[in-house]
């Protein structure tokens, strides 16, 4: 008989993701998954016949370690037209094998043992665990209620000697809230005079509404030169499984983050590199009209939800509409969830696994609109005879 070794979890807390058990219980319930956020349509023709070139002219071995010279020339020009600033190609972008791997070596390359890492709450569960590992202490700072905006006096509060980066995400996930000018401004106030960096997470820079602009970091240059930025060219793209994005830090946190990546992927997929550096070049204009390609969904998403018993909130960027069910069920977020997806086949993801502690009484779900029209009148139809 094999020994029985004793391990001590690193992650005791973490388990299995409630992306990944709403997916499977959507499978298994036939239910129409309107929970996990990837979209359900096609990939852009240009992009596809690219990738399938790039694998049949042999460039499928590694690509250099901060990713291919030509992306990231063509990754600094969309910055500096995006946001008035070009990063330098060389020493200030990584391509990464996605935002979430961009995450994790931003937080693992400069967080040390006692460091404190404020997150906004609800917020992206990469984060904690990341924080986690290396060693630091996650501080959760709630967002206000319903409109999810900053308290800017609570977050203020939160700082202590031992703060070491604050977390940030703009286009919001779970919530759609978006970023002001004056928000960027707060940030760019708290931080100044201190070693506090920032993680700004904008991976749906490109998905804003009503005439809003995306308030990247980018934007404040006292910022940019404190923070990480990441991006993800899956969420662009809808090309989630491409596992692709990249990071733009000033070169002093990109040496740093670049020690971590090269040692977790090195390279990330090299076709796809060589597709999306077509893609930038040729058709920019694909970026540049995502909000007027997912406005119409979430319109006509909320104009159908709110004939329903569910009450959406404001969806001011990003593809995720949040509800309020407290008229169906007073059940917790996460046994609704299950309720929902057994009994009326839609899968929906709960909030409270996105918060240090879960608000008391609250009764919000998530909904992705990333979907063919047609999956979403399928959900909504079960939806309106709750």
């Amino acid at each position: 008989m094999p020994s029985r070794i004793a391990v001590r979890s690193k992650l005791p807390k973490v388990g299995t993701t409630i992306f990944s058990v709403m997916s499977q219980l959507a499978a298994e319930a036939g239910a129409v998954n309107l929970g996990q956020g990837f979209p359900d349509f096609a990939v852009p023709e240009f992009l596809v016949d690219s990738v399938t070139l790039a694998m049949q002219e042999g460039r499928n071995q590694y690509a250099p370690m901060q990713g291919l010279p030509a992306l990231r020339e063509a990754i600094a020009d969309k910055t500096a037209m995006s946001y008035g600033a070009r990063p330098d190609p060389e020493t200030e972008i990584t391509v990464t094998s996605g935002a979430s791997e961009a995450v994790f070596c931003a937080i693992l390359s400069v967080i040390r043992a006692g460091d404190e890492v404020i997150v906004l709450d609800p917020c992206y569960d990469l984060y904690e665990p990341a924080i986690e590992l290396a060693g630091g202490a996650c501080v959760h700072v709630p967002l206000r209620a319903l409109d999810f905006s900053i308290d800017w006096r609570r977050l203020g509060e939160a700082v202590t000697p031992r703060t070491r980066m604050i977390i940030v995400n703009s286009p919001h996930n779970p919530t759609g809230a978006v970023w002001s000018a004056a928000d960027v401004a707060q940030l760019a106030a708290l931080t100044r005079g201190t070693e506090l960096l920032v993680l700004a997470d904008e991976v749906y820079e490109h998905i804003v509404y009503d005439g809003r602009r995306h308030e990247s970091v980018l934007r404040n240059a006292e910022l940019a030169a404190r923070s990480f930025v990441v991006s993800s060219f899956g969420k662009t793209y809808h090309c989630t499984g491409w596992r692709t994005g990249y990071c733009v830090a000033p070169a002093r946190l990109t040496d740093e983050l670049r020690k971590v990546h090269q040692y977790n992927t090195f390279g990330s997929f090299a076709p796809a590199q060589w597709a999306f550096t077509g893609m930038l070049r040729a058709h920019p204009e694909h970026h540049l009209g995502l909000s007027d390609f997912y406005q119409p969904k979430r319109d006509h998403f909320a104009a159908r939800l709110a004939r329903t018993r569910l009450t959406p909130l404001p969806v001011r960027g990003g593809y995720f509409q949040i509800v309020d069910y407290s008229a169906v069920s007073d059940l917790p977020d996460v046994d609704f969830a299950r309720w929902l997806c057994i009994e009326h086949k839609v899968a929906a993801i709960p909030l409270s696994p996105f918060y240090g502690q879960a608000q008391e009484g609250q009764r919000l779900v998530r909904l992705c609109f990333a979907k063919h029209q047609e999956t979403l009148d399928a959900g909504i139809a079960r939806l309106e005879r709750i």
